[in-house]
């Protein structure tokens, strides 16, 4: 006796389906320090695009002793997280080997507003006193990658 065809469509893609979740757990998870080693700020700086903005980082003064991500991905819930951390790294990465990456790089909409909240959740005793309207960085212009540090004091 042989399934019907639809059946048959779909538990194959049923399959597919698990097999790329599979294959994404091992990928996120499996080789030995691969999730701790994409959220070192090391890896986002071993890309010859972000070199500046690693050594502004590295440079700068208080942010120094955060994480790249702790700014840059949603820091709310672990699954929001790991959705835009896979999203985004998928998207950084098609456009490094596409050559479609902007110089100077420019955050998105929606970084923008991930840095904003994550602002907020880390100042949030600061931020309740202050006019929360305005980008952080509008006022704090030193903490921008492009002006901190020892690079805003070498570029013109």
């Amino acid at each position: 006796m042989s399934l019907p065809r639809k059946t048959r469509i779909l538990l194959v893609l049923l399959v597919l389906v698990v097999a790329a979740g599979a294959f994404g757990v091992f990928i996120a998870f499996g080789p030995p320090g691969l999730y701790a080693k994409s959220e070192s700020p090391e890896f986002c700086g071993s890309c010859h695009i972000l070199q500046t903005e690693y050594e502004t980082w590295f440079h700068s003064g208080a942010h120094q002793r955060i994480k790249c991500i702790d700014c840059h991905l949603p820091n709310n819930n672990l699954p929001d997280h790991l959705l835009w951390k896979t999203l985004d790294g998928v998207k950084d990465t098609v456009k490094f080997h596409t050559g479609m990456v902007s110089e100077p790089i420019r955050i998105s909409a929606h970084g923008a507003l991930v840095v904003q909240a994550n602002c907020q959740r880390c100042h949030a005793e600061t931020v309740a006193r202050v006019n929360i309207e305005r980008r952080c960085w509008d006022c704090h212009r030193r903490l921008t990658h492009q002006h901190a540090g020892v690079i805003a004091a070498l570029t013109p």
